[in-house]
């Protein structure tokens, strides 16, 4: 049995554009029409309304003219009024040559918005289609609010769809303009329509108020309907509608009976175009397109994925054109650690793959994000630890700064049993705790070592959560010596380096004495 070929037109430009606050430029509109059919290949794209302004205007020609010198002008699409000819003057003059005429789908649109009978309505309609017609412009037509007239006003409904039959309309486009329909009444409504008009095309258009879009759309497409209509990252008015992404993976694993043209590697690239046009942020837990969907994070679904990809569905991010992580944190095992540290081509002993792990969870305790990334900071910083034996702890220690008051710290240091405390100020937070510290160490008669140098570093492309290396290097008896911390926070991670150092010298004291 053949598959059925489904059509998918992409109205991010248009109905996506409704998401609150978005507005793109005519260069932006004209890059992601441009991506959307040349590299994610759907059928069609709806790209601007009528009318509604200059700048929109300009849009629309821009892509009209890119479109018709690489053969896309019959994709383009318009949504339009019943208005007379203002809409198809508007575009003639923005060389569109199909539009989706708005019509109403459902007795309480038409009475209380338009306060027209059907009939004089339908007359309206008429007078549109065959001006469209005459002027070369194909024309689909939009129900609006037709899911509601499907509940509430049925008859209404057949009565319009009986009319524009027998119109040249190539298309009757059914919206769930409220998204407030569930997956049965998707189907039985959408059903008794394939049912009565054989042979005459239907588009379904899911809006997502329930968070049952996708699950519409796939009863949908049971019910007959040939076109979906669908947006990058679910953007649209309100909750959006039926997000491209998830709909096409769902179609693919799911319904194999049918299929599209849309090509799956591309969908994440589009995904963050938009993204980086609009400016609304994508969740990241969003499935197919989010950061973190491909990201295990539990050691024991790591340990199952070693072992035997236990933990794989056909959801793989190689279709989508991404790759598996593992998630660095306080959930981390072992099997985690190790898939990263391969990735990154290091191998640890058994005891330091331990210490490694231990210190992973302990920073995921404090709410750190560690990422791959980091882990070279973390090898160095426990090897480092290893070789150093602690007899000198910071117990506590308090650093404050206040606008026009010098930065103040109070120290707290443990030798063997005995513990010692005193607090200074200095030109920054970290002189303040090191003036502290020569405190407490010249009333034992001791010296702090000079620090010769101070270099700070965080992982490429960290971000201002990133864990942050401080290596001090300071002069012991004449030689450098370097030590290094790890914290999110630098001064923090400058007082782990300098714990090490009064641990080294706390040896050489001991030999000395």
């Amino acid at each position: 049995m053949n598959n059925r070929y489904i059509e998918i037109m992409d109205t991010t430009l248009r109905d996506g554009e409704q998401t609150s606050g978005v507005s793109f430029s005519a260069s932006e509109k004209l890059t992601i029409a441009q991506l959307l059919l040349q590299e994610v290949k759907v059928d069609r794209i709806e790209v601007a309304s009528a009318r509604v302004s200059e700048g929109e205007f300009q849009a629309v020609k821009k892509i009209t003219e890119w479109a018709d010198a690489n053969g896309f002008l019959d994709k383009i699409e318009v949504l339009t009024f019943v208005d007379g000819l203002a809409s198809i003057n508007w575009m003639k003059e923005a060389g569109a040559r199909v539009m989706n005429l708005l019509t109403k789908g459902s007795l309480n649109h038409l009475t209380h918005q338009l306060r027209k009978t059907p009939e004089a309505h339908f007359e309206d309609i008429r007078q549109v289609v065959e001006a469209a017609e005459s002027a070369g412009i194909t024309c689909n037509v939009y129900l609006e609010d037709w899911s509601n007239g499907m509940r509430n006003s049925p008859e209404y409904v057949f009565q319009a769809i009986d009319f524009l039959v027998k119109l040249p309309v190539r298309r009757i486009m059914l919206p769930d303009t409220l998204g407030v329909l569930t997956p049965s009444e998707s189907y039985d409504f959408v059903k008794s329509i394939t049912d009565r008009y054989p042979g005459h095309r239907f588009d379904f258009h899911a809006h997502n108020d329930y968070d049952l879009s996708v699950a519409n759309v796939m009863e949908a497409l049971k019910a007959g309907v040939q076109g979906l209509h669908l947006t990058v990252n679910g953007m649209g008015e309100r909750t959006g509608n039926a997000p491209l992404a998830s709909t096409i993976a769902a179609i693919r694993d799911f319904m194999p009976q049918y299929e599209t043209a849309v090509n799956e590697k591309s969908l994440y690239g589009v995904s963050k175009l938009v993204e980086t046009f609009s400016g609304v942020r994508i969740p990241s837990n969003k499935p197919i397109v989010g950061e973190n969907v491909f990201t295990q994070t539990a050691g024991i679904h790591a340990d199952g994925d070693k072992k035997n990809n236990l933990y794989f569905s056909k959801l793989m991010p190689e279709r989508f054109g991404r790759q598996r992580l593992y998630a660095l944190g306080k959930t981390s095992g072992k099997a985690n650690i190790e898939n990263n540290l391969r990735d990154l081509g290091i191998t640890l002993s058994e005891a330091d793959l331990k210490k490694v792990t231990q210190r992973i969870i302990e920073l995921g305790d404090r709410k750190e994000v560690v990422t791959q990334e980091d882990l070279p900071y973390i090898i160095s910083d426990i090897l480092d630890s290893n070789a150093i034996e602690e007899k000198v702890s910071i117990v506590n220690y308090v650093l404050t700064r206040s606008k026009s008051l010098k930065p103040s710290a109070t120290l707290q240091i443990r030798f063997g049993e005995e513990v010692f405390e005193e607090n200074a100020q200095g030109d920054g937070q970290y002189d303040a705790f090191m003036n502290a510290l020569k405190k407490i160490y010249s009333k034992r008669g001791l010296s702090v070592p000079m620090l010769t140098d101070y270099t700070v570093r965080i992982p490429p492309g960290g971000k201002t959560d990133a864990l942050c290396e401080t290596v001090i290097t300071w002069d012991i008896n004449g030689r450098d010596v370097k030590t290094r911390g790890l914290d999110s926070d630098q001064t923090v991670s400058a007082i782990m380096a300098t714990q090490k150092m009064l641990n080294l010298i706390h040896v050489h004291d001991e030999v000395g004495q």
